[in-house]
């Protein structure tokens, strides 16, 4: 039997079921070749989620499977046609993104994700695009909660989706003004080591978060908004005593942040504000980890009303391929290195200690006087 997409021009051939197995031909489109992905990614993706058998031929694809899942391989060749003739083209990496998400819950289509990514992104350079269900998880949490916390590893997309987000709700005109929040724990003491003004010497340790306004706006924009402050990009103690109205406000790194400090941000937020908080609890720089603003935070606030957490896996990893790799090395590594012998640790503290005294008796001497 065949039957003819009038929409799309793609036509499908079925052949017939064998108990409750579909094969299926889809007939080669223009221009069809990115669906499949870099090295066929995206067909071994549709392949291992849906349980379906997907054979790539010069001139058609077959597809074999369970009735329900060839027919969702086939709306997602549709889809993917559609938004060709749309002019809706995502590069390979935001393509295989979206379709984690279609793959992974039924009721979705690609041409809702996309969609749902166009409206997201106007007024900026890029499509702002969930690439797994977790980042779709917290950007929707992001749109309807008024405090989001987003907690998982590194190269998750985290300060990305959220500085994203803000400068979404900046050109919807929900709010006003973007501040952007980082502790400078690594700065401490050291800070005054560093050449220049106060400003120059915090610079570095809220790069990250120029980096990612400078990739979703245009350089010049960027430059105007910081300097009438429409976009504040500040270290933690310059929020002391403050009230943010009509503004959102987004903490990165938050697991250097100590009790005190993370009571305080969260309770400037004023009327009209939107506020996000980012953290990687397994990087905590501070002398004692376990006084984290973040870990305190997600132990007392976890079920407050107008608060989400959401979490981060290695999965969500949305970087160099690499990179999942190396998150995944280290979580499997961490329970190893926690066996530490103690006889160990207890020669390496008392060696410490007396470095420290052989520090002070030298400082004692040199200050004797003559």
């Amino acid at each position: 039997m065949h039957t003819h997409n009038q929409s799309t021009g793609t036509v499908f051939c079925l052949y017939g079921s064998d108990g409750g197995t579909l094969k299926t031909t889809l007939e080669i489109t223009p221009n069809l070749e990115p669906l499949f992905g870099t090295r066929d990614e995206n067909v071994r993706l549709m392949e291992d989620a849906l349980g379906v058998r997907i054979d790539l031929r010069s001139d058609a694809v077959h597809v074999e499977g369970p009735e329900d899942a060839v027919a969702r391989v086939q709306r997602i060749f549709q889809d993917f046609e559609a938004l060709r003739r749309q002019g809706v083209h995502p590069h390979n990496g935001e393509l295989n993104g979206m379709l984690r998400l279609v793959v992974a819950d039924p009721a979705t289509t690609l041409r809702a994700v996309a969609d749902a990514g166009k409206q997201r992104s106007a007024g900026v350079k890029r499509t702002v695009q969930p690439r797994s269900v977790n980042q779709r998880k917290y950007i929707e949490a992001i749109e309807k909660t008024d405090m989001v916390f987003g907690v998982g590893p590194a190269g998750t997309g985290k300060t990305y989706l959220a500085v994203a987000m803000a400068v979404a709700a900046m050109n919807a005109k929900k709010i006003s003004r973007i501040v952007l929040v980082r502790p400078a724990v690594e700065a401490g003491e050291r800070l005054g080591f560093l050449p220049g003004t106060l400003q120059e010497k915090v610079d570095p340790y809220l790069r990250p978060l120029y980096d990612a306004l400078f990739d979703l706006l245009e350089p010049e924009r960027v430059e105007k908004m910081l300097e009438k402050n429409v976009i504040e990009v500040a270290p933690l103690a310059f929020m002391r005593g403050r009230t943010l109205n009509d503004a959102f406000i987004i903490m990165d790194e938050a697991q250097n942040t100590t009790v005190e400090q993370m009571k305080m941000f969260l309770t400037r937020m004023g009327n009209n504000s939107k506020a996000v908080i980012t953290g990687d609890i397994t990087q905590i720089d501070l002398p004692n980890p376990r006084k984290s603003g973040l870990l305190d935070a997600i132990n007392i606030l976890d079920g407050v009303e107008g608060i989400e957490f959401c979490h981060f896996e290695d999965g969500d990893v949305v970087r160099h391929a690499l990179v999942q790799r190396i998150v995944r090395a280290y979580e499997s590594a961490k329970p190893q290195q926690q066996e530490l012998p103690l006889e160990m640790g207890e020669s390496l503290t008392v060696e410490a200690g007396q470095r420290e005294t052989r520090v002070q008796t030298a400082a004692h001497i040199a200050v004797k006087p003559q």
